[in-house]
């Protein structure tokens, strides 16, 4: 795959830079989207060149929200369980022998915050702003997203952000080891290269076995990730979770409870 269309590959430096190239849906991903996602970062990750890989997403608005939503309708529209291939491309982020960066330059919402999560390191605009949204439209990321953000920023802190669905400021993300530089949005550029060329100034074989032994411990959450893949899968041909998707696009409330009898008028 050479001709990409969700989004833009380019290589500068050793630095490899994938931006989701899709503004007008805030950076939303469709199976399409995953598909050259995963196509960019094989193909940069085994470049033997190219020293960083940086993820970001085009604009000043959005990194990445996350699945399109006006691409689901009981599954998305790609291959997969639930059609769309994120346990590969999340995966490949933890694959490829070279450190993956976030560059985090606006809304980073479901998806998008697990793809922050999975990257080896993340740099934050200050105007960037993190948070799940799963079940508020009928799902949830059963793995890397689950599991690993705990060990990420704890478990306490995994849960409200999953539970609760909240939004939070880029000094929070901070605060709790999500990210690990905040800057002005005029300074995210030139912070994220710096970054690069201290990398590059380093062993790439150290590095690829750092990232290797660091991985190692938190690779039976691939496992968790299947197992709950293939849950999702049957969730998302339920009424409760059609009825999150529909309130989303119809830009209401869900109704996934029945209305109690509590307080009616007789």
């Amino acid at each position: 795959m050479s001709d990409y269309t969700d989004i833009l590959y380019e290589v500068k430096g050793g630095v490899a830079r994938i931006s989701i190239n899709r503004p007008e849906k805030y950076n939303a991903f469709r199976g399409k989207t995953c598909d050259e996602l995963i196509d960019a970062l094989h193909r940069a990750g085994w470049d033997k060149s190219i020293g960083v890989i940086v993820l970001t997403g085009v604009g000043e608005k959005a990194f990445c929200t996350g699945g399109d939503q006006s691409a689901h309708d009981g599954g998305y529209d790609g291959r997969g369980l639930i059609g769309l291939p994120v346990e590969e491309l999340q995966g490949m982020i933890r694959e490829v022998p070279k450190p993956v960066i976030a560059r985090v330059n606006g809304f980073a919402i479901g998806g998008g915050n697990v793809l922050v999560t999975c990257c080896d390191l993340a740099i934050a605009a200050d105007t960037a702003q993190f948070g799940q949204v799963g079940p508020k439209v009928g799902s949830v990321d059963p793995g890397f997203g689950t599991a690993y953000l705990a060990r990420v920023v704890g478990e306490k802190k995994a849960r409200e952000i999953w539970y609760l669905c909240r939004r939070y400021k880029a000094q929070e993300a901070l605060a709790m080891g999500l990210v690990n530089a905040v800057v002005p949005m005029a300074e995210l550029d030139a912070e994220v290269d710096r970054w690069c060329q201290e990398i590059m100034e380093k062993s790439p074989t150290a590095i690829a076995i750092a990232k290797r032994s660091f991985n190692a411990d938190s690779d039976s959450i691939r496992g968790i990730g299947g197992l709950g893949m293939q849950a999702l899968a049957l969730y998302y041909g339920t009424e409760e979770s059609h009825e999150g998707v529909k309130a989303f696009l119809e830009k209401r409330k869900p109704r996934f409870r029945p209305q109690s009898d509590e307080g009616k008028q007789a």
